[in-house]
C-alpha cells in the first residue's frame, strides 16, 4: 500500500510540476514551412484563397473523420471565412487581407489558441510555385500541454503543414493536368436575352472579375423580379493577346430583356442568334489557350471564315459557383463564323421526247426595220 501511495504522490507531483512549468510558458509560438508546388502560381493561389478547398488539403481535418466544416456564402477574397467543428475543439477563419496571387494574409481561431496566418507566392523555374506557409501567436493553456508532451509547438504544427502542403501539390497536380478539349463543330445560337456588365479587363484578372461579378448580377436579378434562362456566360467583344488586354460583357441570361435606368453599371441587352463552331473545355480555366488553339486549327482545316465583328463567347455551364474542383469545370466556346452561302441551282423543265413535234417551225419573220427619224428638212419635203 506505501508503494502505491507513494507512486500517486510521485505522478501528483509530477503534474503538478507539469502544470507549473506549462503556466510559466509564454505560449508564443512561430511556425514556417516552404515547399515548391508542381504548379502555376495563380492556379496555387486560386486554390488556397478558396476556403472551401480546405477540407481537401488541411492534414488534421483528413485525418480526424469527426471534423464538419461550414461554409458561408463568401469562401474566397478578402472577408472570406470558415468554421469548423470536431471532437477535439472547434474553431474559424477569416482572410484579412488578399493580393492576387501574391500573399494572402488570414486570422485563426481554435479553442483559445489565436494565430496571424501568412501565405506567400513566389514563382520558379518552370512554371513552379513556392508557397511559404507562417503563423504566429500565442497558444492555449490546453495546447501548450499538448504541445510539451508531443515535442514542441514547431513540430506539432510544423507537421501539419508540411503534410497538408504536400497535399496541395499533389490535389493540384492532379486537378491541373485532368482536362479535355473536344471540338464539337458547327453550331446554331439562338437569341437570348440577359443583363450585363461591361469593361475593359486584363486577360489573366477576366476569372476573378466573373466572381466578383457574377453575384451582383444574380442578386440584381433576384431584386427586380427576373428569372434566369441558363448559365453565365462572357462575351469577348475584343481579345488582344499582344496588350493582355480584352473588352468583355459578363452576362447572366434571363427571361426577357430589360431596360435600366440612367447611370446603372448593369444594362440589359439581347444576344443575336448567330453560327458558331463551338469547342468544349472541361477541365481548369488555365488550358483555354489550347482549346483556343484546336478551335482556330479546325476553322482553317475547314475552310471557314469568321466573323470578325467581335471575338468569342463563353458560356460558364460548370463554373467555381458549381463545383471547387478545377478538373470538373466545363466551359462552352463558341467562335463566331460567316453562314457558307449556298449557290442557287436554276432548275429547267424536264426534257420528254414524246412531247416534241415533228412538224418543223415556220421560219421567224425578220424584224422590220426601225423608222429612221426624220429631221425638219426632210418634213419639209412633202
Amino acid at each position: 500500500m506505501k508503494i502505491l501511495k507513494y507512486l500517486f504522490l510521485l505522478l501528483l507531483l509530477s503534474l503538478v510540476a507539469l502544470t507549473v512549468f506549462v503556466a510559466t510558458q509564454k505560449g508564443i509560438f512561430s511556425v514556417e514551412r516552404s515547399k515548391v508546388i508542381n504548379s502555376p502560381r495563380t492556379t496555387v493561389y486560386n486554390y488556397i484563397n478558396d476556403f472551401r478547398n480546405y477540407e481537401d488539403f488541411e492534414s488534421w481535418a483528413i485525418e480526424d473523420p469527426t471534423i464538419k466544416m461550414t461554409f458561408p456564402n463568401k469562401t474566397t477574397g478578402n472577408g472570406a471565412s470558415f468554421y469548423w467543428d470536431g471532437t477535439e475543439g472547434k474553431g474559424n477563419a477569416i482572410t484579412l487581407k488578399a493580393i492576387e496571387g501574391e500573399s494572402i494574409q488570414q486570422k485563426m481561431k481554435y479553442d483559445g489558441t489565436e494565430a496571424d496566418v501568412n501565405w506567400t507566392l513566389k514563382d520558379t523555374l518552370a512554371g513552379k510555385t513556392k508557397v511559404t506557409w507562417k503563423s504566429s501567436g500565442t497558444m492555449s493553456f490546453l495546447f501548450k500541454v499538448y504541445a510539451a508532451l508531443n515535442g514542441g509547438s514547431d513540430k506539432v504544427i510544423g507537421t501539419i503543414y508540411e503534410k497538408s502542403l504536400a497535399n496541395i501539390d499533389k490535389n493540384l497536380d492532379f486537378e491541373t493536368k485532368t482536362f479535355a478539349v473536344k471540338v464539337n463543330g458547327i453550331v446554331k445560337k439562338t437569341e437570348t436575352a440577359y443583363i450585363k456588365q461591361t469593361f475593359t479587363s486584363e486577360i489573366a484578372k477576366i476569372n476573378k472579375n466573373v466572381r466578383i461579378v457574377i453575384p451582383k448580377l444574380i442578386e440584381f436579378s433576384q431584386n427586380n423580379g427576373l428569372s434566369t434562362n441558363g448559365k453565365p456566360f462572357i462575351i469577348y467583344h475584343t481579345y488582344n493577346t499582344a496588350t493582355g488586354l480584352a473588352k468583355i460583357s459578363i452576362c447572366l441570361p434571363t427571361n426577357k430583356e430589360i431596360m435600366t435606368t440612367s447611370g446603372s453599371d448593369i444594362l440589359g441587352g439581347t444576344l443575336n442568334g448567330f453560327e458558331a463552331v463551338k469547342t468544349t473545355l472541361t477541365g481548369d480555366y488555365t488550358h483555354l489557350n489550347e482549346a483556343m488553339a484546336k478551335t482556330t486549327a479546325f476553322i482553317n482545316k475547314e475552310k471557314i471564315t469568321p466573323e470578325l465583328s467581335w471575338s468569342h463567347l463563353e458560356i460558364l455551364a460548370v463554373s467555381k459557383l458549381d463545383v471547387k474542383s478545377p478538373s470538373k469545370l466545363v466551359t462552352e466556346i463558341y467562335y463566331p463564323i460567316k453562314p457558307k452561302v449556298v449557290p442557287v441551282v436554276k432548275e429547267f423543265p424536264a426534257y420528254n421526247p414524246a412531247a416534241t413535234s415533228t412538224t418543223p417551225k415556220p421560219a421567224a419573220e425578220a424584224p422590220k426595220p426601225t423608222p429612221k427619224p426624220t429631221t425638219e428638212e426632210e418634213q419639209s419635203e412633202f
